[in-house]
């Protein structure tokens, strides 16, 4: 099978498997038959619609191809008939749907490329391409998107695709960065799944942190000048009573302050007071 036709068969069971995915949120939800259809739908051609209606390049290409509208229809009414709900039919689902996010992160990429757009502009639609179905899905039913947090990471990688497809097609190499962006969101999309990698949750203050850093190189630098003061007014006392008692009582004297004061510092008391 040429590479061209690889990515078809991928682009079509994505398609497949996201209105599955879509439609299985309805039988949670008892919705009924026309509830399937617009869920499943919906979750399978939202993305690509958007992005070709804000290309503005003729018809959306789910419009024009009878695979995308006539996949999504049935798979959703076959969903309605069957539940698929078992271990490997779950497993399945999770398999097309990240095969089907690096295909579609590369084509909408692609797309975007070919339209004339620069790169952040390709990547946007890459990523809108692949992750907009199930944004729809989620507002539809009035549930807070699952690419919002909380989830397996998912249009992170997406990003990562979209950019992945714009470089190796800016460089010629359209069918290298198709595959390696499927591949990549394959990999990485189940074992997220599998560990449920997610991004962090709470957003930083960057103000807290740069108050804390100012309050510590502060008050390191009073501890360092409170040391220093306090190491020359124990040098002159040294000196003085050195002066007044001789050097071997004055050093007796300031061996013996040392070790009761910190033993660690003993090491450190001058060679000509130690007595050794």
């Amino acid at each position: 099978m040429d590479p061209e036709s690889l990515f078809r068969l991928v682009d079509i069971v994505g398609v497949i498997a996201n209105a599955l995915i879509g439609s299985a949120l309805a039988r949670v939800l008892r919705y009924d038959l026309i509830g399937f259809l617009v869920l499943g739908t919906g979750t399978a051609l939202g993305g690509g619609i958007t992005r070709d209606v804000m290309l503005g390049v003729g018809f959306p290409v789910a419009l024009t191809d009878p695979w995308y509208l006539g996949g999504a229809f049935a798979a959703s009414i076959l969903s309605y008939l069957f539940p698929f709900e078992g271990k490997w039919s779950r497993r399945m689902l999770s398999l097309a749907d990240v095969l089907a996010l690096g295909c579609w992160s590369a084509t909408g990429a692609s797309k975007g490329l070919s339209a004339g757009l620069d790169w952040v502009p390709s990547i946007f639609l890459g990523v809108v391409t692949a992750t907009m179905g199930g944004l729809l899905r989620d507002v539809m039913v009035n549930r807070t998107p699952a690419i919002f947090g909380g989830s397996p990471l998912y249009a992170t990688f997406s990003v990562l695709a979209a950019t992945q497809m714009v470089i190796f097609q800016y460089n010629g190499m359209y069918q290298a960065g198709m595959g390696s962006a499927i591949i990549m969101c394959a990999i990485f999309g189940l074992l997220a799944r599998r560990f449920n990698w997610q991004l962090p949750r709470n957003a930083y203050d960057l103000r807290q942190y740069s108050a804390r850093l100012r309050w510590l190189r502060s008050r390191s630098r009073l501890i360092t000048d409170d040391d220093v003061s306090q190491q020359h007014s124990v040098d002159s006392h040294i000196v003085s009573e050195a002066n007044i008692k001789g050097v071997a009582q004055a050093g007796r004297e300031y061996r013996h302050w040392i070790r009761h004061r910190n033993p660690d510092e003993a090491s450190n008391i001058p060679r000509h007071l130690r007595g050794e």
